[in-house]
């Protein structure tokens, strides 16, 4: 208990938003002498960080190393047309049904899709749907892509606090996610009757989204406007956008849509790696996406 208490003052009683700006600024630094001992404590401080699969072998600050691309054919896309993919690399958090508008967080800390979502037409969207809390360490890689084929024509960002999104603030503040910025990402998908919405959450030091589909980056230095249009289509596994370091996104589906076996809380999941399930759709339920 008291490692844990430690971590979450650590954490999350500092000044957040200086603490974020600050490092978003520090980590573009170029210099050899502030670059070269960054990425080395980066690489201490997370004893799994695996950069034998980045694109390429040396980075140009810490921000560069963070945000690495990986080698072509690094992760495999589930080819199968009926599995939406995992968009990232990551721990699998709390999932299973949504309970009309409530779901989980941690054990014991519930929030709706209202105090997420903020947007009536996607509540009722994912009523009774099916979620995924997918959370990033510092240590994976950091970008994101599509689930599966479909279009996005419109992205909302809220604009928030940057508390930690690690498992020990997750257990002790209550709607954690819903407090956090975040960008919402509802996708028309290719299948009938199915719908997804991504929820790319930030974090302290991290509160920062970057969407291909969008110029500019979504930060605490973003003044415009929340709703956003924009026309964009994807196929499976192509990538949507990055974080600056390690987060969260959560998944949303509605329609004929079950996990895959095997993805339960506490599990690594890989980018590409089977998440959810569709089913045959039934016409006289076919929902409405566009």
């Amino acid at each position: 208990m008291l490692a844990e208490d430690l971590n979450f003052l650590l954490t999350n009683r500092i000044p957040r938003r200086w603490a974020t700006l600050f490092m978003g600024w520090f980590s573009r630094i170029e210099a050899a002498w502030i670059r070269t001992p960054s990425i080395a404590a980066f690489r201490w401080a997370y004893a799994d960080l695996d950069l034998r699969e980045a694109k390429k072998s040396s980075f140009r600050s810490l921000h560069d190393c963070f945000i690495r691309e990986l080698k072509p054919g690094a992760r495999r896309i589930d080819p199968d047309p009926e599995v939406i993919v995992s968009p990232c690399d990551a721990i699998v958090g709390a999932c299973g049904a949504v309970r009309g508008v409530e779901l989980i967080q941690a054990k014991g800390f519930p929030y709706t899709l209202h105090d997420l979502l903020a947007d009536d037409e996607l509540v009722e969207r994912h009523r009774d749907g099916t979620f995924v809390t997918l959370r990033l360490k510092g240590s994976m890689y950091h970008r994101f892509h599509a689930p599966c084929d479909g279009a996005l024509s419109e992205v909302t960002y809220v604009s928030g606090d940057t508390w930690n999104v690690n498992p020990i603030a997750i257990r002790r503040v209550e709607k954690l996610f819903c407090k956090n910025e975040r960008a919402i990402l509802p996708i028309t998908t290719a299948r009938p009757g199915v719908a997804i919405t991504l929820v790319p959450v930030a974090a302290v030091l991290v509160a920062s989204i970057k969407l291909h589909c969008l110029d500019g980056v979504f930060s605490l230095r973003y003044r415009g406007p929340n709703r956003i249009p924009c026309r964009a289509s994807f196929a499976k596994g192509q990538e949507l956008g990055y974080f600056q370091q390690g987060s969260t996104i959560i998944v949303f589906a509605a329609g004929d849509v079950s996990l895959c076996e095997g993805v339960r809380e506490g599990r690594v999941i890989r980018m590409g790696e089977p998440l959810l399930r569709t089913r045959p759709s039934n016409p006289d339920r076919e929902l409405r996406v566009d």
